[in-house]
């Protein structure tokens, strides 16, 4: 086999962790690799030296059979090596062009050369399938035409071998499919790719082969053809993970959260919440399904008092909290996993511990008179720390230099300890491996039994069947059907969530069975 990448032993050190321990990945030529591991099970930081970004202790990397040493990511785009990060590296008031050149602008006469750059990223674009814009800023496109720009970025700049780390993390189920058909794409034009992704079915749908790494360590690697999800789980996490959610009937009681004719506007004063209704009450979940931008962003912002409400009323346990400060909603009952958790979930460069106690510092025993006790804080973080796996070297470490996965851990575990009345659960399992999916599923049914209300906002459709016990459908900014999940189906779901009425998703339903 014709190897483009081969990493050889690599051992990488931070103080006395050893987050890649003697682990060997070898890149065939023209093939889609899959990296598979739990949160921080040192997936992030093998690619990071494969990038240039960090220096290993032990090892070698080879490229194309020769022996390379990669000090810097300049020296790595100089050999052809691309990394698309999972959370993107670009500025949002430049347009997509002004972002792809960054740092290596085409002059002309000592003057940059926009046209000419759009030119060939508008080529490039086209070549691969991926429809983007050179002149559309970045604050205006959707987070999957975002990552697109990224791809660009690495294609640009001459990348024969790309690194996506988690690339469907924070996407929508269709441009799921349409990065897959980008990944295959490449890979015919002559790429290969490494693919960091916790989702097995993705695995199973693009990868030729998958090397699984656990706690550091190498554990070997497979063909993909020959192997299936529930053999790649219990390799990643070392037990067998139950795939199916259980949990006993609901036993909803009094209403918690109460939305009446809800409108919101987002951003540029467009309504993105249209007289929307909608209740949750206590001992039940309530799923939230629904294409990407149809105003689950601005009615969860508008709960969490992160956006002013235009009209309408919302209420948690009878209290009008509309148009209140987030801290006074915090107070009335509220839990918030949010949707962005290094926008409104950490404060980066503060501490694992500090990080822990973000919604409560200011109360007893955090802090007394104006003072906080970081013993008492410190004490907090090391529970969530054990309780939730959170993979760190110390409640002392920023909250920055977590891996993605163990970040959300953190904010889950933060949330849920305070025992809100209210939880709102946002993209709660994005970017988590399966077994934490398992754990983060449990702790959500957990809730609704200990008599909570949870609302569960996902893209992920089985997700929302197997965890909510009703179903809320948004589209266009509105609710626009309530359903079982136990009495509806995905196809149902989808329809719905396209703006089909329930009468017309009905039909449909009947048409295709009848075909079959």
């Amino acid at each position: 086999m014709e190897y483009v990448i081969e990493m050889l032993n690599i051992t990488k050190e931070f103080g006395n962790f050893r987050a890649n321990d003697n682990i060997t990945l070898q890149l065939a030529k023209g093939e889609i690799h899959a990296l598979l591991g739990e949160n921080g099970a040192g997936k992030s930081t093998l690619m990071n030296v494969l990038f240039g970004l960090y220096q290993p202790e032990e090892g070698e990397i080879r490229v194309n059979g020769k022996k390379v040493n990669i000090s810097n990511p300049n020296v790595a785009n100089d050999l052809g090596i691309g990394m698309v990060h999972q959370h993107f590296m670009l500025v949002e008031n430049l347009t997509v062009t002004e972002n792809i050149i960054l740092g290596s602008e085409p002059k002309k006469m000592g003057v940059v050369n926009i046209k000419d750059a759009a030119k060939k990223v508008a080529e490039i674009s086209k070549l691969y399938g991926l429809n983007v814009d050179p002149y559309a800023k970045i604050e205006d496109i959707s987070v999957g035409m975002q990552q697109r720009v990224e791809i660009l970025k690495t294609l640009y700049r001459g990348a024969n071998i790309l690194i996506f780390d988690e690339p469907t993390a924070s996407l929508t189920p269709q441009e799921i499919q349409e990065l897959i058909g980008i990944m295959k794409k490449l890979i015919t034009e002559g790429k290969s790719i490494i693919l960091i992704t916790h989702k097995l079915q993705e695995i199973m749908d693009v990868s030729d082969r998958v090397t699984v790494i656990r706690k550091g360590q190498g554990i070997g690697t497979v063909v993909t053809s020959e192997t299936n999800p529930e053999e790649l789980a219990t390799l990643m996490v070392g037990r067998q993970v139950t795939f199916k959610t259980e949990k006993g009937p609901a036993n909803p009681k009094e209403e918690v959260l109460h939305v009446e004719d809800l409108v919101v506007t987002d951003n540029r004063g467009i309504e993105k919440v249209k007289g929307l209704n909608l209740s949750v009450r206590r001992g039940e979940i309530v799923g939230l399904a629904g294409i990407d931008g149809n105003g689950q962003t601005e009615l969860i912002e508008a709960i969490a008092g992160l956006r002013k409400v235009k009209s309408g009323k919302i209420t948690i346990n009878s209290k009008d909290i509309t148009g209140k400060k987030p801290r006074q909603i915090t107070e009335s009952g509220l839990g918030h996993i949010p949707q962005d958790r290094h926008k409104h979930g950490l404060v980066l460069d503060f501490s694992v511990g500090y990080n822990s106690a973000l919604q409560e510092y200011y109360h007893e025993p955090y802090s007394k008179n104006g003072i906080m006790d970081y013993g008492i804080i410190s004490e907090k973080a090391k529970s969530i720390i054990e309780e939730y796996d959170v993979r760190t070297q110390g409640e002392h470490e920023l909250a920055r230099a977590l891996s993605g996965g163990n970040q959300q851990k953190l904010i889950i575990g933060r949330e849920v300890s305070r025992d809100p009345d209210f939880l709102i659960a946002a993209l709660p399992t994005r970017g988590l491996d399966v077994g934490a999916i398992e754990f983060i599923h449990k702790r959500l049914i957990e809730q609704r039994d200990n008599g909570k209300a949870v609302f569960l906002i996902s893209f992920e459709l089985d997700e929302v069947m197997n965890v909510s016990d009703r179903i809320a459908v948004i589209h266009d900014g509105q609710i626009v059907d309530t359903v079982i999940p136990s009495e509806t189906t995905e196809q149902e779901l989808g329809l719905l969530m396209a703006g089909h009425s329930t009468k017309e998703t009905s039909m449909k339903e009947g048409v295709d069975r009848d075909v079959k």
